[in-house]
């Protein structure tokens, strides 16, 4: 099974009244054996990967660029995202993957291929990480990673890198979920293990948050729907919903 792991740097974060495009693309392909030569068991190998700039058509902000340091003359004779983005669908992959995938995915749809978003993979498989991010979770558990194909960070071939590795650690974790239930989880919010706002409850576990909290967050609050829906979770849990 090939599950393709992907990173875009873009020129910014697409909002409802600004669109943005994406100035890299990065993959490393993941080949995945599931129960062979041991029923149960999980085997991932690296396969091929790359990167390749492309030209946004529109001007690089500086905010961008403090990011992945791309500027404006080093895309101004590459490809188009979308000649990137046809590099992609060869194969075609049977899954991708992505560290917060909801950001790729607002620019690349992948046609048929489902997204699995390891960052909301890992907010249910390690609650209990300092942090989430993908940075953060290389050094936690401590990921062998060749730094001359992982670094640096917020350039898209090498945190593709770092995702792949990231997903077959994943795989190997005891007591994983399976794919599909990875592609449902991904579909969905992201699992917050705290409570990120307000006076009362931040920084404790949603368990901490009494039930007539959650409901008022569901119901009245003017939170985003990603909150509400970890309210709602949280809610469903106790037999509130």
């Amino acid at each position: 099974m090939l599950l393709r792991c992907i990173d875009f740097e873009t020129t910014g974060e697409n909002k409802e009244d600004e669109r943005h495009a994406v100035c890299e693309v990065g993959w490393q392909d993941l080949e995945v054996v599931f129960g062979d030569p041991i029923p149960g068991a999980v085997q991932a190998f690296m396969g091929g990967g790359a990167s390749m700039l492309c030209n946004p058509g529109r001007p690089m902000p500086p905010e961008a660029r403090a990011v992945h340091h791309i500027g404006d003359a080093d895309v101004a004779d590459a490809p188009s995202p979308t000649e990137a983005f046809m590099r992609l669908m060869v194969g075609p992959p049977a899954f991708f993957v992505a560290h917060n995938a909801d950001f790729e995915n607002s620019f690349f749809g992948g046609g048929e291929v489902p997204f699995i978003c390891t960052y909301k993979v890992a907010l249910r498989v390690w609650p209990d990480a300092p942090g989430h991010g993908l940075q953060v979770l290389r050094y936690w558990l401590g990921l062998d990673i060749d730094p001359a194909l992982g670094l640096p960070a917020h350039r898209a071939g090498p945190d593709a890198f770092v995702g792949a590795v990231l997903m077959a650690r994943i795989l190997e974790e005891p007591g994983a979920p399976d794919i599909d239930t990875m592609v449902r989880w991904s579909r969905g919010a992201a699992l917050l293990p705290k409570i990120t706002f307000g006076n009362r409850y931040k920084g404790q576990p949603w368990e901490a948050a009494d039930t007539g909290y959650l409901r008022w967050i569901v119901d009245k609050s003017e939170l985003d729907r990603n909150v509400k829906a970890n309210a709602r979770h949280h809610l469903k849990l106790r037999g509130a919903l």
